[in-house]
């Protein structure tokens, strides 16, 4: 007797995305129409927007019953929510797909295809996007300088976007990370991975919610997670600049001493290494601070979010 379809989580984040989650909504369903050998569930998760979002998630889930929906009782920032989102999935297998169609819908039938050839992580790669080409740069030196200071391997430009089994989601569920850092969590946990390259097409609907402030807490949170190089560095550069700051403190002394009426000490050796020093000081202080606070925020332990609301589940 043949067993039971398989069931595919689709989990979609999302915030003031009106313009979007039908669109993507029909996509996804248009596809598993073409699939009958799955079974799915789309699930989105709404972080407490402020237009018309959750109106039309809760329409689209009084019609269909493969729509769940979870609100969340307010904005619990784009790291904690989507992946509180994964935990809630009950799929063999979960594919993370945001709401704004960044993340071709179409490559499902790819991920599905890699999933069922064995692989636990299938992970969808930007080669090119059609963003601005100073964001994919910048996009592309941070992958590259934390993968440098990284433990572990970390994929260059997966933004996330791919497919998960069930293997792996469990395991992220016994981690109990209040504030993840998810790509690196996959990287870290070390299920043998498939890699799939495609072209990211701009937004057409909506603007995008990402600012100089998520993308920072981002960048620190993968550096903090998942690197001890930068502590090491603010002791090692300390220590050599102590070294050399003796040495021409000692050198400035035996000219002096030699060249006692001709040699000026002057002032702007002294601002300079004044000033030098300070912002260097600064600099690592907030880099140990930077530590201080991911350590705040594992002690603390809250909840990812706080839901408000479900459908369908």
């Amino acid at each position: 007797m043949p067993g039971s379809p398989k069931l595919i989580s689709i989990v979609t984040a999302c915030y003031n995305e009106e313009d979007n989650v039908e669109e993507v909504y029909r996509q996804v369903k248009a596809i598993f129409a073409s699939l009958p050998q799955y079974r799915y569930e789309h699930l989105f998760i709404d972080n407490c927007s402020e237009d018309r979002t959750v109106e039309i998630l809760k329409s689209m889930a009084a019609n269909d019953r493969n729509v769940k929906v979870i609100v969340n009782a307010r904005n619990f920032g784009h790291i904690r929510s989507p992946y509180h989102a994964l935990l809630q999935s009950s799929g063999d297998a979960v594919i993370s797909l945001v709401a704004d169609l960044q993340d071709p819908p179409k490559m499902i039938l790819d991920f599905l295809q890699k999933w069922e050839e064995g692989f636990k992580v299938v992970l969808a790669i930007k080669i090119r996007s059609e963003e601005s080409a100073a964001m994919f740069f910048i996009r592309s030196s941070y992958y590259s300088l934390i993968n440098r200071l990284s433990e572990v391997e970390l994929t260059k430009n997966n933004t996330g976007f791919g497919l998960y089994d069930r293997a792996v989601i469990e395991v992220l569920r016994n981690l109990d990370d209040p504030y993840p850092y998810f790509r690196g969590l996959i990287s870290d946990i070390g299920f043998k991975s498939a890699k799939l390259p495609y072209d990211q097409p701009t937004r057409k609907r909506g603007i995008t919610k990402n600012n100089f402030y998520t993308l920072y807490d981002m960048a620190m949170l993968g550096i903090t997670n998942h690197s001890k190089i930068p502590l090491r560095m603010a002791t090692m550069l300390g220590f050599a600049m102590s070294g050399i700051s003796l040495f021409m403190s000692f050198a400035y002394l035996v000219l002096k001493l030699i060249f006692w009426r001709t040699f000026p000490m002057g002032l702007a050796p002294v601002l300079i290494g004044l000033f030098f020093f300070s912002s260097v000081q600064i600099f690592f202080i907030g880099i140990i601070g930077e530590y201080v606070g991911a350590i705040h925020t594992q002690v603390l332990k809250r909840p990812l979010v706080v839901e408000k609301e479900r459908v369908n589940f």
